[in-house]
């Protein structure tokens, strides 16, 4: 695969990926009316659980970076998540900032774990 294509796939993937991100969050948020960022922590934790299931299969090098770089990194969104925990901190709900943080962290990792052991499997 060249260079040029695989830049192509990355943009064209990449777009595919942030435009999956914005239709989850906002879905999920929807549903579940709360100050705490319940649609970002969904994307977040699908994304971990789905880097995991890629991570455990045996991908070539380009086919992984189009995927995993790609799609799974313009759908997941480190920096929001921080904003938002610190907007939540911002206005005094300190609690809700630290599960936003704690919750996260947990999750994330056994979504990744459990993507990883499960795309092994296959």
């Amino acid at each position: 695969m060249t260079t040029a294509l695989v830049w192509l796939g990355v943009v064209l993937i990449g777009g595919v990926g942030a435009v999956a991100r914005l239709t989850v969050d906002k879905a999920v948020s929807r549903r579940v009316s709360r100050p705490f960022p319940v649609g970002t922590l969904a994307v977040n934790i699908s994304g971990a659980f789905l880097l995991g299931l890629l991570g455990g299969l045996a991908l070539s090098p380009h086919v992984a970076l189009l995927a995993g770089t790609a799609f799974v990194g313009s759908y997941t969104t480190f920096s929001t998540w921080m904003l938002e925990t610190q907007r939540l901190a911002e206005e005094r709900q300190l609690i809700s900032a630290a599960a936003n943080i704690g919750v996260s962290v947990a999750l994330g990792l056994l979504a990744a774990w459990l993507g990883q052991h499960m795309g092994a499997a296959l």
